[in-house]
């Protein structure tokens, strides 16, 4: 996956309030590689819903900070 798709599928997936937890995979087409998992409303319940996956490495959440830019954790 290019670095510019995965780009354009982490900002698409990024919601406006709220963490999103997002997965790959890997043999999806590249314009669709990320999925959306769950929505959750605070970081923590986020991250532990990451921790709890068989592979966390394939996992991780996505949000905007307070001036609407753009972090993935």
């Amino acid at each position: 996956m290019t670095e510019d798709k995965l780009e354009k599928q982490k900002m698409k997936l990024t919601p406006e309030i709220g963490f999103n937890l997002v997965g790959i995979d890997y043999f999806a087409e590249p314009d669709n590689q990320l999925y959306l998992v769950e929505h959750f409303e605070m970081y923590q319940d986020a991250l532990n819903a990451k921790k709890d996956r068989k592979n966390p490495d394939e996992y991780f959440v996505l949000y905007k900070g307070t001036g609407k830019e753009f972090f993935c954790r």
